[in-house]
């Protein structure tokens, strides 16, 4: 759109060139040959001058010196209105070609500025996207983790029992308590099912969750961490401990 402008801008400024050049060169034309022919006719007074000066009065002499600078004169006249219509006609020309570089440049700079503004738009927009892919990966990892976690655990803090046995009318039921790690590792474990905590083991017993919501681990067993009962107020797991003081 913008080369369009420049363009007919500049069309319309040359519409009338070629007349004014056309003028000036047929009017340089005339001049020249106004010249020529005064050159001839002061070559021929002055070959007639010299063939009959001797028997010239001085009077007559002087006239016919007169007239030869005379009609020189002219043809020095004539030779300089041709220069200036040569200087004349050339300013014409160079007139068009500055407004061509001028025009060149400015629509050059703009192109740039067009340039970079778009440039700047792209980066803006891909890093608006990148953000916002980012937050749905981790969004969608989170609910993908929360899903995993047995429903007693996705509240923070609450104590987790394993259930207890029923035994047989002859055996009173007895509650199992694990607490610490270590006590399970003999138990059937399912390979599906997820993991937690610094010791990478299934959940059981009394877990608490980090209240750092970006913490990679989210549910620690109470053995594992060095509780006994949960901590009153807001608690971080030893990672994320480290990194809060960190910042």
């Amino acid at each position: 759109m913008a080369t369009a402008m420049y363009l007919e801008h500049y069309l319309d400024s040359l519409e009338t060139l070629p007349m004014e050049l056309q003028r000036n060169f047929s009017l340089m034309r005339e001049l020249d040959k106004k010249s020529q022919d005064l050159l001839r006719e002061i070559d021929k007074a002055s070959d007639e001058y010299l063939s009959s000066v001797r028997g010239m009065t001085p009077e007559k002499k002087a006239k016919r010196i007169t007239n030869i600078n005379k009609l020189f004169g002219k043809s020095r006249e004539f030779s300089d209105d041709k220069v200036q219509l040569a200087m004349q006609t050339y300013e014409m020309v160079d007139k068009h070609i500055r407004k061509l570089d001028m025009d060149l440049a400015r629509f050059e700079s703009e192109l740039k500025q067009k340039t970079l503004n778009a440039k700047s738009n792209n980066t803006d927009t891909e890093e608006s996207k990148l953000g916002e892919k980012e937050r749905k990966r981790k969004k969608g990892k989170k609910e993908e983790f929360l899903d995993e976690v047995p429903k007693k655990k996705q509240k923070k803090g609450r104590n987790l029992e394993l259930p207890q046995i029923q035994m047989t009318d002859t055996i009173p039921a007895v509650p199992i308590s694990i607490t610490h790690p270590s006590d399970v590792l003999d138990m059937p474990v399912d390979p599906n099912e997820p993991t937690y905590c610094l010791c990478h083991q299934v959940s059981y017993g009394e877990m608490i969750g980090c209240d750092n919501n970006d913490c990679p681990i989210e549910w620690f067993h109470f053995a594992c961490v060095g509780l006994n009962s949960k901590p009153k107020g807001k608690w971080y797991c030893p990672k994320c401990t480290v990194d809060r003081k960190k910042k």
